[in-house]
């Protein structure tokens, strides 16, 4: 009888002091804040920290993405050993590396390049950093389209160029260069997106620097080499983190130049682009759409997520050493 009559004299101040939280400014401005950033924490959790779990969880079964939960079995690590022991898997990797380790510095190259001559004061400099950026916002199918109508082995435009030194050259490029041709296609659709970062980062650098190097007796390549590129180095190492996440997760681009040769192998998403650009995106979708591998296509996924994440760490780590700060870092 003296708890029942304690407690009900406990709600009572419980109420009033919750009433009072919310009558005061302070516990008001709590309350929006909350009711504001609730939309946010719901979406971060459903959206991104579930998934994650899932997908973790899902890496360590035998989930095959049909047979019902209560036969899913755990496997524990075996298929990150079976990945360890994939020589397809290997060879996808490895594709995907080599791509990246000359297309990652052409691209940043090509782009600050253009991005330095689209900064001089000229005119008609708004029409051709205009042309320049429209394939960024080409559709990546009329992009390929557009590649295999160039590398056409009867009518395209390259072997018609060619033709004009060595008539009758009748190169077949998606099957005998098939790299080249990958490489070419993603430097031309992704040149434009790094010519506007860099073109960004290049105006943000004060005249006054270049102009006092001009009086110290530096030429246009010595102020650019000793002002503008050690001011553009913070650009040139956020431009070099994106390409190469960028590159080792390219997938679309192989299999649609494939099929313009005609040997990919399946159709659709889970199709087989040819060996010199079956990449490593390409074998985790054939893993999981085409053999219902979903437990061990994610854990090549989550692969690919440790090797991106070690990489940008190297990258972060040695950044002291290349990449200057007007404003010292902590």
């Amino acid at each position: 009888m003296n708890a029942v009559t304690a407690r009900s004299r406990r709600l009572p101040q419980s109420s009033a002091r919750s009433r009072r939280w919310t009558e005061s400014r302070a516990g008001r401005e709590a309350l929006a804040l909350y009711l504001f950033i609730s939309p946010w924490a719901l979406g971060l959790l459903l959206l991104t920290i579930v998934p994650v779990v899932l997908g973790i969880l899902t890496s360590l079964t035998n989930y095959d993405g049909i047979s019902p939960l209560n036969l899913v079995k755990f496997v524990g690590t075996a298929n990150y050993v079976r990945a360890s022991q994939d020589e397809d898997a290997w060879q996808a990797f490895g594709n995907v590396v080599l791509l990246s380790l000359w297309l990652v510095p052409i691209g940043i190259a090509v782009s600050t390049a253009l991005a330095a001559l689209l900064n001089q004061d000229v005119k008609g400099k708004g029409v051709f950093r205009t042309i320049y950026y429209l394939p960024t916002v080409f559709p990546i199918v009329a992009g390929a389209t557009l590649w295999i109508s160039i590398a056409d082995k009867n009518a395209g435009l390259l072997n018609a160029f060619l033709s004009i030194f060595r008539p009758g050259t009748a190169v077949n490029w998606l099957l005998q260069y098939t790299r080249v041709i990958l490489a070419m296609f993603m430097i031309w659709a992704g040149t434009g997106g790094g010519m506007i970062i860099m073109l960004a980062g290049l105006q943000g650098i004060p005249q006054e620097l270049k102009d006092a190097a001009r009086i110290d007796g530096a030429n246009s390549w010595g102020a650019f080499r000793h002002v503008t590129l050690p001011l553009l180095t913070p650009v040139l190492f956020f431009q070099l983190i994106m390409s190469l996440i960028g590159t080792l997760q390219v997938y679309v681009q192989p299999l649609l130049l494939s099929a313009g040769s005609g040997v990919t192998v399946g159709s659709g998403l889970a199709g087989s682009p040819r060996r010199p650009v079956y990449m490593y995106l390409n074998h985790v979708m054939i893993q999981i759409l085409a053999y219902q591998r979903f437990g061990y296509g994610t854990a090549l996924l989550w692969i690919m997520f440790v090797v991106l994440v070690l990489l940008t760490l190297v990258i972060f780590r040695t950044s002291r050493y290349w990449v200057y700060y007007e404003v010292e870092q902590a």
